[in-house]
């Protein structure tokens, strides 16, 4: 039975022709992937999030067109053009049921995560504070003083009435290349 196997596997392959081989040998990587430095990056989160106080107030006033803010050195064009829905909102984060720390430590993990997919535009749905204590929108205000904080926010606006009115934020993001 044996030699009629070879025969039948010889016959089958009679007309095959051997591949071209650069190499006698074929190397087989045997580095290890390197490690990854679990503490650094902890340690780099625990510094984004001590680098945004809850202490911070920016004293913004409510305009009738709800918040706005435009940071020193750009054009007061950025807000309208914000307002208008000029730039596409590329990703949107939903805050409520969070405490103030959660919404803070998601809100730093966010930014940094779009400044390395290069997105600019970006929707921060706060809620209006119905579901509080108080029946106050406390993360509202504590977003638009952590936005301010943090350097890659160019503006902020309040969130058209049909992404969210008074609830949302749509922010832009500095350009990353």
């Amino acid at each position: 039975m044996q030699d009629e196997d070879k025969k039948l596997f010889q016959e089958a392959v009679k007309n095959v022709k051997p591949l071209k081989i650069k190499s006698k040998t074929i190397e087989v990587s045997t580095s290890k992937p390197k490690p990854i430095a679990k503490k650094l990056i902890e340690d780099e989160k625990r510094v984004l999030l001590d680098s945004i106080s809850d202490e911070y107030i920016y004293d913004n006033i409510d305009s009738e067109d709800g918040l706005l803010y435009l940071r020193n050195g750009h054009s007061p064009d950025i807000l309208n053009k914000l307002k208008k829905g000029y730039w596409v909102v590329q990703g949107s984060i939903d805050l409520h049921g969070m405490i103030s720390q959660e919404a803070k430590s998601y809100i730093v993990d966010y930014i940094q995560d779009c400044k390395k997919r290069h997105i600019r535009c970006i929707r921060i749905i706060h809620g209006k504070g119905i579901g509080s204590k108080n029946k106050e929108p406390v993360l509202r205000n504590k977003v638009k003083n952590w936005l301010v904080q943090k350097d890659e926010v160019i503006a902020y606006a309040q969130a058209p009435r049909h992404d969210g009115g008074s609830g949302a934020v749509v922010v832009l993001l500095k350009e990353y290349n």
